[in-house]
């Protein structure tokens, strides 16, 4: 082994060009960042959503309305769905385990129970919430309704 025959190891120095290193690189003086101005400069960081002094899209927009910090969001889920539940994996009760397991929601949702489409099984369901077509409805079939 001779210094002369020394490599590097492969996979450890990269193909890239070198900048600033003088001008006889190609590649110094300004260094590839062109004259003047903050990108120019060391140390330039620019603001998430900087326009370079033009009025910033999200000031241009008009805002209203209200938005408010302790919405609770529901996952809905229509009788029809239950229904189809029901029939497929010969259930008579629907839970959240059930729900989650099955795909239809994750198991940090709320879920609340609409009265979209038909529900003719007898069901004992559990749920978060629930509108009054739906109680009705899953009464009617026989079934009972309970709140988490």
């Amino acid at each position: 082994m001779k210094l002369h025959t020394l490599t590097p190891a492969e996979g450890s120095t990269k193909n890239r060009k070198r900048i600033g290193r003088g001008t006889g690189s190609g590649r110094g003086g300004t260094s590839t960042r062109g004259h003047k101005g903050a990108k120019s400069r060391s140390g330039y960081k620019s603001k998430l959503g900087f326009e370079g002094g033009q009025m910033p899209l999200q000031r241009r927009v008009p805002k209203f309305g209200f938005k408010s910090l302790n919405r609770v969001e529901f996952k809905p889920v229509n009788l029809d769905t239950l229904q189809s539940l029901a029939e497929q994996y010969n259930l008579d009760v629907v839970n959240m385990e059930t729900i989650v397991s099955h795909g239809i929601a994750s198991k940090n949702d709320k879920i609340k129970i609409l009265g979209g489409g038909e529900l003719k099984s007898k069901l004992d369901v559990t749920a978060h919430k629930f509108s009054a077509t739906a109680v009705v409805a899953i009464e009617k079939a026989g079934g009972t309704v309970n709140t988490i």
